[in-house]
């Protein structure tokens, strides 16, 4: 049985290793021999995005026995090597804008001498012309247009964000650096960079107009990641591993899996498996969040604390062409920001006179449940380690219709909220609610659309439906509030476009830390 490739980020470490390989290889005969020459591709952090290079760097490199197996082996001219440089911002240092710097001229010089190339020793030249001195001389040493593979190119800028002036001079650098490329076009065969990020427009590609953004090309949606089939093809063995170690049928393992770890899409048809939780699932034998606990960034946190923006992550949201949407430093879009970061994904591409219109939504259980739960703890300080055991009790106290016991656990939640952030909003308590109940896995839907207003929230269990009204006031009383809840829904019959089921009405009122819950009429499929 073939290795899981966990850790495994080159292509000639994988083979050598007897590593699982999952073929990308025709996508990538595509795009050299098809769609031009410089190319830019968006992925989140642990897709396989490192692992994608290498293999574009092996392929240039003529490395034929790497690929013997492969898509791609019958259909490449292997006599033809041509020098490539490959700068990998992993391993640049950049804290400050002078190590930024002197970390890249280092890079510039030692691939030069590496190449057997010497390069204008003058102290005072900038490092864009070191880089097109090293293009052109590669090209002129070897006879061979010169191939360029940048990985994690935005990595300096996105662990800068918080400082706005550090900021600012990092992507000055290395927007003047990447334009190196659109000037050497004649000294060059292939392009790709890669990262998470989408700094476009004005900001950091300006003037790189040549570069073909490949992030939401349906050509390109399978690049990264695994395809339904491809899962089933390349890991069947430890797919039915998986099985006999849970005791459940194989279809059943194969719907788990796919709840848990599929559903990225980036043309709305084609959705693919995260890699890095499917191979540790298939490593640790365990349903477990692996993903979102690798490095979801503190700033997006408190960022979508900060704006109270779940839309989203409870319900999907419409936006306009995503591919020309960016982020940059201080005016960050916290929709763009998911998106491309990975918590959103495309779940559906309409067509409207010519023009994408994208509905995002999060990517699977893994994400959603990752991101409701370390948003409470970040919005009420919540130990997340509790959150299991209230689950059954709050589970308990729906199903008996417990309005007090449910008002001391939702109390529970937010009695650890510091003074300051009781924000005189019920948007805010809406929020903290949905987190909440979501949190402890009831999937409460909020901001629901009727034809008689807009209902709070609603979730639909098993035997019956709990249409919620939350109210929020320091100037009203808990029990006067509650009553204005039950009545609007009562008044606006809110209740009616569940009537297939039974259907329960609850109250909910906030008044600084204190909060009540209050179950009112119950409604009957056919009677009231």
């Amino acid at each position: 049985m073939k290795k899981l490739p966990i850790g495994l980020q080159t292509l000639e470490d994988l083979r050598k290793r007897n590593g699982i390989y999952v073929d990308k290889t025709e996508h990538i005969y595509k795009m050299v021999t098809e769609a031009g020459k410089f190319f830019f591709l968006s992925r989140p952090r642990r897709f396989g995005k490192s692992l994608l290079i290498s293999t574009f760097k092996e392929l240039f490199k003529g490395s034929k026995q790497l690929f013997e197996g492969l898509y791609i082996y019958d259909k490449w001219v292997w006599s033809k090597k041509y020098p490539i440089i490959h700068l990998d911002f992993s391993e640049i240092e950049y804290e400050t804008v002078e190590q930024l710097k002197d970390s890249l001229e280092k890079f510039l010089d030692d691939t030069a001498i590496r190449e057997n190339i010497t390069l204008d020793k003058t102290e005072t030249r900038l490092i864009n012309a070191k880089f097109a001195e090293l293009i052109e001389k590669l090209h002129e040493s070897t006879g061979q247009q010169v191939v360029v593979l940048i990985d994690e190119y935005d990595k300096p800028i996105i662990d800068n964000i918080i400082d706005k002036q550090v900021y600012d001079k990092v992507k000055r650098i290395l927007h003047n650096f990447y334009q190196v490329i659109k000037g050497n076009d004649t000294h060059l065969k292939f392009v790709f960079m890669t990262g998470v990020s989408r700094f476009s427009g004005v900001s950091i590609f300006s003037g790189l107009n040549n570069l073909n953004d490949i992030t939401v090309d349906e050509r390109y949606s399978a690049i990264c990641g695994y395809t339904q089939k491809e899962l089933e093809m390349n890991f069947k063995d430890y797919i039915l591993l998986l099985s006999k170690k849970l005791d459940l049928k194989y279809e059943k393992i194969i719907a788990l899996i796919k709840e848990w770890y599929n559903g990225y899409s980036w043309d709305g048809e084609m959705s693919v498996y995260n890699p890095f939780s499917t191979l540790m699932l298939f490593d640790k034998n365990i349903f477990e969040n692996y993903w979102f606990r690798t490095g979801t960034p503190t700033f997006l946190i408190e960022l979508l604390k900060k704006n109270n923006q779940l839309t989203g992550i409870f319900e999907p949201i419409v936006v306009d062409d995503i591919a020309s949407n960016s982020y940059d430093g201080g005016d960050i879009d916290t929709i763009d920001l998911l998106f491309q970061t990975g918590y959103l994904t495309i779940k559906e591409r309409k067509i409207y006179l010519g023009v994408p219109e994208y509905t995002l939504n999060v990517a699977n259980f893994e994400v959603k449940d990752s991101l409701v739960r370390y948003l409470l703890n970040a919005y009420s300080n919540y130990p997340l380690k509790e959150l299991k055991g209230l689950q059954t009790t709050v589970h308990q106290q729906l199903q008996d219709l417990d309005g007090e016991g449910l008002s001391e656990s939702i109390g529970k939640l937010f009695v650890n909220i510091p003074y300051p952030l009781h924000i005189g909003k019920e948007a805010y308590w809406h929020s903290l609610f949905l987190l909440a109940m979501n949190a402890l896995g009831f999937d409460f839907k909020g901001e629901i659309l009727t034809n008689k207003g807009r209902l709070d929230a609603v979730w639909k269990g098993k035997d019956f439906v709990v249409v919620c009204e939350i109210k929020y006031s320091v100037k009203k009383t808990i029990i006067k509030m509650l009553e204005e809840a039950l009545k609007q829904i009562e008044d606006k019959k809110y209740y009616e476009a569940y009537s297939s089921k039974k259907v329960v009405l609850l109250g909910i009122a906030f008044n600084g830390k204190d909060v009540k819950c209050k179950f009112g009429k119950l409604y009957s499929k056919n009677k009231s």
